[in-house]
């Protein structure tokens, strides 16, 4: 940010480059801010000038914050944490808009911090520094913003609940998190998370912060910061939402919540962990409006989808879908299932967890530590008369021989194996001790599958790829003189991410007879998968390529998603 307003400066003719080199050799030398130093050395009259040149630069308003008295209870909308750690003041409010002085206006993450808090759209003015410090002193004197969080609990409460040896009584823990404030806190970041369509939210303790991240399009964005203070109070509150030990602080912990937002339920799946500086939640949202369970919508060519459909109404066989966590094999299955729920077809699933529920399907949850394995589950379905059995994943040769079996002998089996690509399923299910020959007879298709994130049409834009590089990325080089690629520039609609939602990569592999051949000669796995490419077969790199090719994807996620 320096270098850039110092070039703004000097192209305005407001100061001299002269006067920028020194500046900055100056800012090397300490830690002010490259304008405080340029209003030092008196190349710029005052920080209110300064502050006015930034605010025409960038279109928007300059504030002398000192000329002005602000409403108490508008400056109160921003917690004092907030406000002083931001150097950020509510200056007024119009309906649903509120007025902030800020004197870093770029920060984004600041204005969606005020965003999230207030519940307000927020309209940025740019004020010097020191300008707002002294007003944030002034108005927050008597205040203590979110510190409020926890009215009616005491400093001493919260030092012994986070550092004394002693495990404080489970109803004095939860008459202390019940405050309204805390609670509206909490509840407001699930609520946040979900609206912004999270799949997860982590609350993670650091020696001097708590940081707060959302997982979105399947990446950790980092949000505002809560008050590290009240950290251990946060997580208390976590806990009795999730029907937790609230005094058990050294072992991990699972549970579950359930929300109601407007008419849809959402199911929250719980987990805390002890770190070195206090407990670790993660909190993982099931919403089953962000779930799509429509073969049609999630990314598949048309050859894919044909080749996929037939193999899902097939009377009996296996069809696997492989991939690493959070490639979307569940999504996928789940789709499959829905595709075939008739009432003429009785389902069965063995899930860990069952993360959606679906009428006219049996779901069992696997509680291995009660002996209900995966294993244990299909041998108990098999004698309920199943036309179609899911296994949420095939872990160990128990599960893999008795699902083999099972499509073997007139039912169609759906599963998951953690696999790298369609071809190395097969090695893997033999490396299990599954016969090489079930293995060819019972397999009647494997996918393979990952997720990248599309680009946002809002702000999407044409860039130029060096030839070699579409080259070393297994673009065919008689395309490449044509091939056009995009990204997204970044922008208000995907938080300046350049990406909104995600896609699937299918990789489809059907057992023709001519593999099930090769598997029982005990071919190797690139053998396999090199047979399968010459007769049409789009591997993940090929199917990702198609995508930043149709301009779904960028170049960055075909690359970090798929291998050649």
């Amino acid at each position: 940010m320096s270098v850039e307003l110092g070039e703004m400066l000097v192209k305005a003719g407001k100061i001299s480059r002269d006067q920028l080199a020194k500046a900055l050799e100056l800012q090397k030398k300490g830690d002010a801010k490259l304008g405080q130093i340029l209003v030092k050395m008196g190349a710029i009259q005052d920080e209110d000038e300064l502050s006015e040149f930034i605010g025409r630069q960038l279109n928007i308003g300059a504030l002398r914050i000192s000329d002005i008295e602000l409403n108490p209870e508008v400056v109160k909308l921003i917690p004092a944490d907030i406000a002083r750690k931001f150097n950020v003041i509510a200056v007024s409010k119009l309906g649903r808009t509120l007025i902030v002085a800020i004197s870093d206006p770029s920060n984004i993450y600041v204005l969606d911090a005020v965003k999230f808090i207030t519940g307000c759209s927020i309209q940025p003015v740019i004020s010097p520094e020191k300008a707002i410090q002294k007003a944030i002193d002034a108005y927050y004197q008597d205040s203590c913003g979110i510190d409020e969080i926890l009215k009616g609990m005491k400093d001493d409460d919260l030092e012994v609940i986070e550092t004394s040896e002693e495990v404080p009584s489970e109803q004095d823990l939860a008459s202390a998190v019940q405050d309204k404030p805390l609670v509206k806190l909490v509840d407001g970041i699930i609520s946040d998370a979900i609206k912004r369509g999270a799949s997860d939210i982590h609350l993670e303790s650091y020696e001097k912060r708590i940081r707060v991240r959302y997982r979105l399009d399947g990446n950790l964005q980092e949000m505002s910061p809560l008050p590290f203070k009240y950290r251990a109070a946060i997580v208390s509150r976590v806990k009795i939402m999730a029907d937790l030990d609230i005094s058990e602080r050294r072992l991990p912990q699972d549970g579950r919540i359930k929300v109601k937002m407007g008419e849809r339920a959402v199911d929250i799946r719980v987990s805390v962990l002890p770190t070195i500086f206090g407990e670790k939640v993660v909190m993982r949202i099931l919403d089953p409006r962000s779930l799509m369970v429509d073969l049609t919508k999630l990314g598949f060519p048309e050859k894919g989808l044909k080749q996929f459909a037939e193999a899902i109404k097939l009377p009996y066989g296996m069809v696997l879908v492989t991939g690493p966590t959070g490639s979307g094999k569940t999504t996928t299955l789940y789709s499959a299932l829905k595709q075939i729920n008739e009432p003429d077809i009785n389902i069965m699933t063995a899930e860990d967890p069952v993360e959606f529920n679906f009428d006219g399907i049996n779901q069992v949850q696997i509680k291995s530590d009660i002996g209900l394995t995966f294993a244990a589950s299909l041998r108990s379905f098999l004698r309920q008369d199943p036309d179609v059995v899911m296994v949420g994943e095939i872990r160990d040769a128990e599960t893999a021989d008795i699902a083999i079996r099972a499509a073997l002998t007139g039912h169609l089996v759906f599963s998951t194996v953690h696999t790298n690509d369609a071809a190395s399923t097969v090695n893997r299910l033999v490396d299990m001790g599954v016969p090489a020959y079930l293995v060819a007879s019972a397999i009647r298709l494997i996918m393979a599958q990952r997720m990248v994130r599309k680009i946002c049409n809002y702000c999407k834009e044409e860039v130029q790829i060096n030839p070699e590089t579409l080259l070393r990325l297994g673009v065919p080089e008689k395309e490449i003189k044509d091939f056009k690629a995009y990204q997204g520039r970044g922008c208000q609609e995907c938080t300046n991410t350049g990406f909104s939602g995600r896609t699937g990569l299918f990789e489809i592999m059907p057992i023709a007879p001519d593999i099930e051949k090769m598997i029982l000669e005990g071919k190797s796995s690139q053998e396999i998968k090199e047979y399968a490419v010459a007769n049409g077969m789009l591997t993940l790199r090929m199917a990702a390529i198609e995508k930043l090719k149709n301009g779904i994807t960028s170049i960055e996620e075909v690359i970090a998603e798929t291998t050649v």
